[in-house]
């Protein structure tokens, strides 16, 4: 199993005049130290407009900054939004980026989740899955063609040779953004790695897994030609302290995470306050003091923990066959002293089991390609549930 870490850039209110600065430099300082650690993948967003949930509308200027403090770790797009982007201009910011990287970039990319970040670049919710597959049918070609034309519904472009090329050869693993968890199927299909976005139990990473792998192995359905890449990550809270008392108190602010995330996702077409108008900080933390069985239950559903609790949490992970763990712990009003905390106490203490099964991991994974495993086709039916009941609680407070 490999380790990513994972930024949103959230910034709850108030603001004071510094905090974007601080808040840039400080998840630098801890890509740098995860770098040393030996953490796998650092991913960073693309949001626009999520006041307070993500300050993070360029996420190919943060990972070239943090490429050039960074020596190892792979650095990826999680996502890049293909609906607010012109494909021409994604494909030349990725081979600059793979390029001044050194070759460690993770294509991540996506839709976009609301009306408030599509409708500020006149894209409309329900055509997002289609803008989204015209592009990825533009962009792919970009990497290896010397001259590429592309006449779509949504892009129409001429022939041009698009420049640089990256230096992973045809182009930087793809992955896709399952911010519903139908799509970790999807992506399986489209050869594409899966970016789970949701906190699921281990029984749900099992059924999930099968039906991700299943899809890629028999039921492979490409939108163009390209490189694939067979796997699967998923996204959990995540604060390490000596115990697990100090761990929770620690991550107080995690779950904020996924209430600002419900807010501006549920019911995706309704247009949201006016800007300004609502401080999401407080809108949860009155609903922590009213909610305080369910606040502990979202809480709990994470890797917060000592280390022996995160080891035994990832044991049951791990049967699951789960390619990497993404850490979310840059959530809230988490402390950068805590985070770093958090990352050489996982890094020392629980990261090195976990690494050393990877090469059996990689085995399996061959032969499960290879149809020398063959997977039970798992009723994924009982984990469509994305966030949980809790969660539903936390959107309804929210709205």
């Amino acid at each position: 199993m490999k380790f990513g870490i994972f930024y949103e850039l959230q910034l709850p209110r108030p603001w004071a005049a510094d905090d974007e600065h601080r808040l840039y430099q400080h998840a630098l300082d801890q890509v740098e130290l995860a770098d040393r650690l030996g953490y796998d993948t650092a991913w960073e967003v693309e949001h626009h407009f999520l006041e307070e949930y993500s300050h993070s509308p360029a996420p190919e200027v943060f990972l070239a900054a943090a490429s050039q403090r960074t020596q190892r770790i792979r650095l990826g797009h999680g996502i890049v939004q293909l609906t607010t982007n012109h494909p021409a201009r994604v494909a030349e910011r990725i081979a600059c980026l793979d390029l001044v990287s050194n070759g460690r970039v993770e294509f991540g990319i996506g839709e976009g989740a609301s009306v408030t970040e599509l409708g500020g670049f006149a894209r409309a919710m329900e055509d997002k899955r289609a803008v989204w597959e015209d592009a990825v049918r533009c962009i792919l070609p970009m990497f290896t063609r010397e001259g590429w034309e592309y006449h779509g519904p949504y892009f129409d472009f001429p022939l041009r040779n698009v420049l640089p090329k990256p230096l992973q050869r045809p182009h930087p693993p793809l992955w896709v953004a399952c911010s519903q968890l139908e799509t970790i199927e999807m992506a399986g299909r489209r050869g594409m790695g899966a970016l789970g976005f949701q906190f699921l139990s281990a029984e749900a990473a099992h059924a999930w897994v099968h039906a991700y792998y299943n899809s890629f192995v028999k039921r492979r359905a490409l939108l163009t030609e390209h490189a694939t890449n067979p796997n699967i990550a998923l996204v959990s809270y995540f604060m390490c302290a000596p115990t697990d008392e100090e761990a929770r108190r620690r991550a107080d602010g995690v779950t904020f995470f996924q209430f600002a995330l419900r807010y501006y996702g549920a019911a995706q077409g309704r247009e949201r306050a006016k800007p300004g108008t609502v401080n999401l900080w407080d809108e949860y933390n009155a609903w922590k003091r009213a909610n305080p069985d369910a606040a502990a239950r979202a809480l709990s559903g994470g890797l917060v923990g000592s280390p022996e609790t995160l080891r035994r949490k990832l044991r049951r992970f791990a049967t699951s066959n789960v390619d990497q763990i993404i850490l979310l712990n840059q959530a809230g009003r988490n402390s950068h002293e805590h985070i770093c905390e958090s990352l050489e106490l996982f890094a020392a203490e629980v990261m090195p089991e976990f690494h050393a099964a990877e090469p059996a991991h990689q085995q399996w994974k061959r032969d499960v390609l290879a149809g020398r495993i063959e997977l039970e086709e798992i009723d994924t039916d009982p984990y469509r549930e994305r966030f949980g009941p809790n969660a539903i609680q936390v959107a309804r407070a929210a709205e």
